[in-house]
């Protein structure tokens, strides 16, 4: 999604001047629904130009940006905001949107590299996405076994490389 195609934490909607710019750009084209899919910078940036919709319509008939029969069709901004992060951390969903594909992807690379892992007796360490958040790799580890799992939410002891190195030669 957004990050892709490069829309994600959008710096201009961040500020007061690039909300405005948003807005008159939304009354042109005569758009009053707006769906957000996104995760904790999308859906806070969503509330806050709900919140300052009525405000940014009369600045920008103030300044000539918009007529005031403009205004006055988009005086309403209806805005749906769907979760849409694979750290499935947002409260009052069961999953989030694109968690359970990045589980899949994730179980899929398990699936790839335990024969190979096997095979030659070797050790492998996946690394899984999820910034602040140990969901992906918490139920990654459950599903496929895992001997070792690490979360931001359960940080490891300071000396957890030589309980590895030794767990791994006994």
């Amino acid at each position: 999604g957004g990050t892709v195609i490069g829309s994600a934490r959008c710096q201009d909607f961040r500020t007061h001047e690039g909300r405005l710019k948003a807005a008159r750009n939304l009354v042109k084209r005569g758009i009053t629904n707006l769906c957000v899919i996104g995760g904790d910078g999308s859906l806070t940036g969503a509330d806050t130009f709900r919140a300052e919709w009525s405000t940014l319509l009369t600045e920008l008939v103030k300044g000539g940006g918009i007529t005031a029969e403009e205004a006055k069709k988009s005086s309403h901004l209806n805005i749906v905001g769907m979760v849409g992060s694979i750290d499935n951390d947002f409260c009052g969903t069961d999953m989030t949107i694109g968690t359970d594909s990045a589980l899949h992807r994730i179980m899929e690379i398990v699936d790839a590299i335990t024969t190979t892992a096997q095979s030659h007796q070797r050790t492998f360490v996946l690394e899984v996405m999820g910034r602040h958040c140990g969901y992906l790799a918490l139920i990654t580890a459950l599903a496929c076994g895992a001997d070792w799992v690490f979360i931001p939410e359960a940080p490891p002891e300071d000396d957890w490389e030589d309980h590895l190195c030794r767990r791994l030669t006994e």
